[in-house]
């Protein structure tokens, strides 16, 4: 198992010369890796960061999204071919910063509704944009995983379920699902039950709290999840994803309006105990 974080806790731009000190931070702290945000920014960019990280003796993951101008279900097949271009582009930065996985919600465009429950065709579009990126990715050594989002977020894909259902139809075997526990939270009655349900998918995992701040002082069903997670044999990422008031951006779209922790580096020297001592109770090691 190995343990990382998501840098959306300090930054929308990992590149930022900022961000260095907090490499140290969690390199001293522990952390295998941490998860690189590819929303915009250059090859060259991501490969000077990733020789930095190589010193750390950092591995990193990514996300990407999409957005309603590179939207893989837009009924406009020139909006689908930017979300082609979109993801490709991420894939030119992921190989560049030393990424081999891709997860987020690239599927859809997030925070973009049509008023209806997701249609057919809805479906098959995101599909046949999935089949092409999912091929380019693996002739890259690049693996996807599609994250679910809860119903406020986005309306293709709410559950596990589907979400496997979705990587199986793309026909290609590199891309899978992306579980989240603040997402399952909301979405899954039974976490237990969804988890094992995808676990032949299963390619990577968020720890997230119910309120989106340090993982273990909230509402998550943490027991029965870590027990699941654990009866799969699943040996991957642990990556906690937080959010804070760092990105004002952010603060608009995931609606937080009040301090939830101390400081950024409480977060996650106490999230990272957390999720060691949850493991490490269910594996002895």
């Amino acid at each position: 198992m190995k343990y990382g974080i998501n840098l959306l806790l300090w930054t929308g731009d990992d590149t930022e010369e900022r961000m260095l000190p907090v490499y140290d931070s969690l390199a001293e702290m522990g952390y295998d890796g941490v998860e690189l945000t590819i929303f915009g920014g250059e090859p060259d960019d991501y490969a000077q960061l990733g020789k930095r990280l190589d010193e750390l003796g950092l591995e990193r993951t990514a996300v990407a999204i999409r957005n309603p101008e590179d939207d893989p279900i837009s009924p406009d097949a020139a909006i689908r071919r930017k979300a082609v271009a979109a993801m490709k582009h991420t894939f030119d930065c992921a190989e560049a910063a030393g990424v081999s996985l891709v997860g987020g919600p690239f599927y859809a465009a997030i925070g973009q509704f049509s008023g209806e429950p997701p249609s057919g065709e809805e479906w098959k579009r995101s599909c046949e944009v999935l089949s092409e990126v999912a091929a380019d990715a693996k002739s890259r050594g690049i693996t996807l995983a599609m994250e679910f989002l809860n119903r406020f977020e986005i309306y293709l894909l709410n559950t596990a379920e589907d979400t496997r259902r979705m990587a199986i139809e793309t026909g290609f075997d590199n891309i899978g699902v992306h579980y989240d526990t603040f997402h399952a939270n909301i979405e899954e009655k039974n976490p237990a039950a969804a988890i094992a349900g995808c676990a032949d998918r299963l390619f990577h995992f968020h720890v997230s709290e119910n309120d989106r701040s340090t993982p273990g002082q909230g509402q998550v069903r943490w027991k029965e999840t870590f027990d699941a997670l654990h009866a799969t044999g699943y040996d991957e990422w642990l990556t906690i994803e937080a959010f804070g008031g760092a990105i004002q951006e952010l603060v608009a779209a995931t609606k937080i309006w009040r301090p939830m922790f101390e400081s950024e580096e409480q977060l996650a020297r106490d999230g990272l105990a957390f999720v060691k001592k949850e493991w490490s109770a269910r594996t002895g090691a």
